[in-house]
């Protein structure tokens, strides 16, 4: 048997691997494709993707940890699927792969026989997921403790990624709006203040927003507040209720409310997963 020459990663580690594709034929519980940063833009790996074809056949469950969707996408098994991957590159899966169904908030999604995740450690949640579908929620426990990590994190990817867009042309009315929106996050706005703030009509301003940013006017707005109450839970102990008034919420029941809605978790939660330790 001709000796395999070490596989080099993308961060220049060697790795060895047991089998060849034409090997590799044997019946798996569990296939899992690990994601890499050129995947969302390579090109499929003929001989990859068409080992992958076969994958449903040869696994109990199979799927992807981060962008190792990709290589699902070409092998057709994402079709007629809910997915996920990491947040850079959830818009970039959907637009590649139109019939499957990329949800961008999700740690990890099971769809059938199919498993996917999101970035990178997201591949732990999923894996003591599986391990509590098969073996049960203390063994799942066990793990996490073993680990040293949490057995089921609260709320979804969004509480990881930064929340908000700048538009392409940073000078147009649009980014003007944007930025007096975010130096004066505690103020009021309407449509009508903004729309002034950048001297055009309401209408004109509502629809150009819409257009360049892909939400509107007051979606932004909600959003540049959760962002700053973000940054000040994870920055000190300042009481919830000054947080509350200074991003724009008007009072901590409300940004309760509107953290539930965006983020799956309480301010309260948020602030004590950033908390340092």
């Amino acid at each position: 048997m001709i000796e395999q020459k070490p596989l080099r990663a993308s961060n220049g580690m060697k790795i060895s691997a047991d089998l060849e594709f034409h090997d590799a034929r044997e019946k798996f519980d569990i296939l899992l494709v690990a994601g890499g940063p050129a995947l969302p833009d390579a090109e499929p790996d003929p001989e990859l993707t068409q080992w992958l074809h076969a994958a449903p056949e040869r696994a109990e469950l199979y799927g992807s940890i981060c962008t190792g969707a990709f290589a699902l996408g070409h092998a057709g098994l994402l079709d007629g699927h809910k997915v996920t991957t990491h947040w850079q590159n959830a818009a970039r899966l959907a637009s590649r792969f139109p019939a499957a169904e990329v949800i961008y908030d999700r740690i990890y999604i099971r769809d059938r026989r199919l498993v996917t995740s999101a970035g990178v450690t997201a591949g732990i949640d999923l894996g003591l997921a599986l391990v509590g579908e098969r073996h049960g929620p203390q063994v799942a426990v066990a793990v996490a403790k073993r680990l040293v990590v949490v057995a089921q994190r609260q709320g979804g990817q969004s509480q990881f990624s930064p929340f908000l867009t700048a538009p392409v042309d940073e000078t147009s009315p649009i980014a003007k709006a944007q930025a007096f929106v975010m130096e004066h996050v505690g103020v009021r706005h309407s449509l009508q203040s903004l729309a002034e703030t950048v001297g055009m009509s309401v209408r004109n301003f509502g629809r150009a927003f819409s257009q360049a940013t892909g939400i509107t006017p007051h979606e932004f707005v909600e959003r540049a507040r959760v962002d700053a109450a973000r940054r000040l839970l994870e920055a000190g102990d300042q009481p919830l209720k000054a947080i509350a008034f200074d991003c724009g919420f008007g009072s901590a029941d409300r940004m309760r409310i509107v953290f539930s809605e965006r983020l799956g978790i309480t301010p309260a939660q948020y602030r004590a997963s950033f908390r340092k330790v």
